[in-house]
């Protein structure tokens, strides 16, 4: 069982499933960040939205809202917490892509 404090900050996303790095970063450092009431944000590519998550025994699972290229969009997603400290999980839109991701804490090491 993770513990909720373990999985509260910010999460830079370092790899997808879908798109490569640079569509990650395309409009800055892809990231998600999950605060300790469960709310928080996510970036990546041209998606900003605002996530409203609950915790799991293994991490959390969550659901978005937000703007991708001026479009509402909404979805869901999930992200366990790996032994090696990074968090693996997907993030899907609602009617559109998923993608599994891969974050490391935030800054964070090379060594995931």
């Amino acid at each position: 069982m993770v513990a909720h404090a373990a999985l509260v900050g910010k999460w830079r996303i370092v790899e997808s499933g879908t798109w490569p790095r640079d569509h990650l970063d395309l409009c800055g450092p892809a990231f998600l960040r999950i605060d300790a009431d469960g709310t928080g944000e996510m970036a990546f590519g041209a998606l900003c939205a605002s996530i409203d998550s609950g915790f799991t025994p293994s991490g959390v699972d969550f659901e978005w809202n937000g703007a991708d290229e001026g479009d509402q969009v909404t979805g869901t997603g999930w992200a366990d917490l790996r032994e090696d400290g990074c968090l693996e999980g997907e993030i899907a839109y609602d009617n559109g892509d998923d993608t599994s991701f891969i974050g490391k804490p935030w800054p964070f090491s090379a060594a995931c």
